[in-house]
Parts: structure tokens; C-alpha cells; sequence
């Protein structure tokens, strides 16, 4: 029985200044998997994954979520539909952790008992204690506590869709590897549609269920990781050389 369809990208194309900064996109993400999104700095990863939150809008063609074009979407409510996590997180450096995870619940309007249970289950996900860390401010929390802290924030009011653009890189290699088996576990727990953006091969390897790999503002390849290893693309294989030469 085929998965249902989360995102679909119709012969996109988005350009800015009359150049295209993605051309022709034509794929789909199915419920539950984990698209990683790899290719070289200015490739269009970041691009494409902005256009299905509709921080971007397609020149041509459509980007349809949950059977719907994102143009018909009033975009706050699509936007609440999606997680975000970026790089540096974006928490609110005035907020508590607690404020910051129940930020949009409480836009939601959920009531604020449910607001804090929804919160505190949260941070138990992620592996921070509520007692320990629901009061404490963005600035009082490592790198890695940080991202931790994105993640539920993006989860907390259960969105299909999970979009994940760098999250882990910046942090240290020891830490980063940490959240990536974090990851893991929450994907196989929870099932969310994850679209994953990084410009780390290996870390493609480790947590897709299928790369896309960019390159000049195109899809160039799209495969589960088994099959992106036999690829014969030449940006493939330049990807692979540079794994290879990581356990060398």
C-alpha cells in the first residue's frame, strides 16, 4: 500500500533578481519519511526546504502541502502545521525554556495546565528535566541544550511536519553526534515527516530514509541511502569520495 503524500513539489522553479535559484522541481515527501536535503553551499538546499513553509513563494509551479497548493494557505496556520528548527534556534532570550516551548500552544490558545504538561512531556522527549531546566533562560544553556530546547519547541504542538535546516552544525562534533542518535529515537517514536537540510554527507547517512542531493539549483539525484551509494552522478560521487576519505 503506497504512503501517502505529506509534500509535493509541481514544476517548481523560484528566482530572484531574474535568476533562478531553483529550477524544475518535481518530487514528493511521503508521511513518516526523513528527507535529507545535501549539496554545496549555494546549491539551493535552504531554498527549497523555504518553500514549502512558504518563507518563499514558487516563480512557476506549486508546492502543495497536505493536498493543498501553499498559495491557498493562509500562511500563519500553514506555518503552525510545520516545525522549524533552524542553526541557531531562534529562542526568545527573554523567555524561559517553558515560555519558549509553549509558544505556540499558547497562540493556539490551549489552556495553560495542557500548555505546561504538553512542555514539560517535551522536555523529557528531548532529554532535558522539566524541574531543572523549564525555568532557566536561553543564555544559562549549552549549544547542545539549546538545540534540544528548538527541537521541542518545533514538536510542541505536534505538527506533521518537522523542517530542520543545520540544526547540529554548529555544535561540536561529540555533542552533535549526540543529538543526531537523539534524532533517531525521536523520529521512530513520534513518525513526523522530516525534511533536513545539511551539507554533511555523513550525517545524511545517518539519519535519511532518502537523500536529495543539489546541485545548481536542481535535484539531481533522490535516493534512499543504499541506492544514493551506487549512484553514478558525478556530484554523487564526489559526495562519496569525500565519506571515503572521512574513515581514511
Amino acid at each position: 500500500m503506497p504512503q501517502e503524500i505529506a509534500v509535493e513539489f509541481r514544476n517548481v522553479t523560484f528566482s530572484r533578481n531574474h535568476r533562478p535559484l531553483v529550477s524544475n522541481l518535481n518530487f514528493s515527501i511521503s508521511q513518516g519519511e526523513a528527507l535529507v536535503l545535501v549539496g554545496r553551499s549555494g546549491s539551493g538546499k535552504t531554498t527549497t526546504m523555504k518553500l514549502i513553509n512558504r518563507l518563499l513563494t514558487p516563480t512557476q509551479g506549486e508546492v502543495v502541502f497536505d493536498g493543498i497548493p501553499t498559495t491557498q494557505w493562509n500562511e500563519i496556520q500553514l506555518r503552525r502545521k510545520i516545525g522549524y528548527v533552524i542553526q541557531e534556534t531562534g529562542l526568545f532570550p527573554h523567555f524561559t525554556v517553558e515560555r519558549n516551548v509553549g509558544l505556540v500552544p499558547s497562540l493556539e490558545r490551549w489552556k495553560p495546565k495542557q500548555i505546561r504538561s504538553r512542555v514539560y512531556e517535551l522536555l523529557h522527549l528531548v532529554g532535558l528535566e522539566p524541574e531543572k531546566f523549564a525555568q532557566r533562560y536561553p543564555h544559562e544553556l549549552s549549544g547542545g541544550q539549546r538545540q534540544r530546547v528548538g527541537v521541542a519547541r518545533a514538536l510542541a504542538a505536534d505538527p506533521p511536519v518537522l523542517l530542520m535546516d543545520e540544526p547540529f552544525g554548529a555544535l561540536d562534533p561529540i555533542t552533535r553526534l549526540e543529538l543526531q542518535q537523539e534524532f533517531l529515537k525521536l523520529q521512530q517514536e513520534l513518525g513526523k515527516t522530516v525534511v533536513f537540510v545539511t551539507h554533511d554527507i555523513q550525517e545524511a547517512f545517518i539519519l535519511a530514509s532518502r537523500i536529495g542531493l543539489m546541485h545548481g539549483g536542481e535535484l539531481v539525484v533522490l535516493e534512499t541511502p543504499e541506492e544514493f551509494m551506487r549512484s553514478q552522478n558525478p556530484e554523487a560521487l564526489a559526495f562519496m569520495e569525500c565519506l571515503k576519505s572521512f574513515f581514511l
